[in-house]
């Protein structure tokens, strides 16, 4: 049978909401930093729920692009509001736990790995990019090429070509988890952190130690917003004659 005439998806309120928004801040030329109207005000303004105003501004925090600040508001992050579609974020979080899933599995191996076989020159390629993630995050950015850079670091330090292939055979799934983490307020810095204590394991030679420390570090990776978000939590557009 055909699937043509399958039932047609109803439009989220709250994907509205995150448009007209948009619209909002391009026509009133805010910046980054500026603060958006207050939650009720949205409400009474655009004539939706609280409720709709509220799971739009959680898909833009999940997104990166507002800051809420408990008690003072919601903040913009950038200049624009530009939104991955919800359907894209949709999708991006149903398969992200079984990316950090792998993730944890193959990564904590390497760690173990490099500690074992790490040579001079596996350690200084492993220095120099702790040393390139922390002048990103000095310059206000959120580390994300000193993170792959320190991450392919270790994977070459564990000199297991079978791992290396199956760490490239993800890549693309792996940049997708990192740039969702590194996102997260306050999360380049302690990243950053846990990337040196990872270090210092593989330096020692300590095995264990190196594999606990990149265990700790990659379920601080799975703490993300979106693994919180309930794309479904808002009502939607009554299709005509449901009023």
């Amino acid at each position: 049978m055909s699937d043509a005439l399958r039932p047609m998806a109803r439009p989220r309120l709250y994907e509205q909401v995150i448009e007209r928004l948009r619209e909002y801040v391009g026509s009133s030329l805010l910046r980054a930093g500026d603060k958006l109207p207050a939650e009720r005000e949205l409400a009474q303004r655009l004539g939706v729920s609280r409720a709709s105003v509220k799971q739009a501004i959680v898909v833009l925090e999940v997104q990166g692009l507002v800051e809420v600040r408990h008690g003072g508001g919601t903040y913009l992050l950038r200049d624009t509001l530009d939104a991955e579609p919800v359907e894209e974020l949709v999708e991006r979080r149903r398969r992200l736990p079984d990316v950090l899933e792998a993730r944890e599995a193959l990564e904590t191996k390497l760690a173990e790995l490099a500690a074992e076989r790490r040579t001079k020159a596996d350690l200084d390629v492993l220095e120099a990019a702790l040393g390139y993630m922390r002048e990103e995050i000095g310059a206000g950015g959120h580390g994300v090429e000193g993170d792959r850079r320190f991450h392919a670091a270790v994977t070459a330090a564990a000199h297991s070509s079978l791992m290396a292939d199956f760490m490239r055979s993800i890549a693309e799934q792996i940049t997708e988890s990192r740039t969702e983490s590194l996102r997260q307020p306050g999360r380049p810095s302690r990243s950053l952190a846990q990337h040196v204590a990872i270090f210092d394991a593989i330096s020692l030679g300590d095995s264990k130690k190196a594999a606990a420390a990149m265990r700790r570090h990659l379920r601080t990776v799975a703490k993300v917003r979106l693994l919180a978000w309930n794309p479904d939590d808002d009502a939607q557009v009554p299709a005509p004659g449901d009023q």
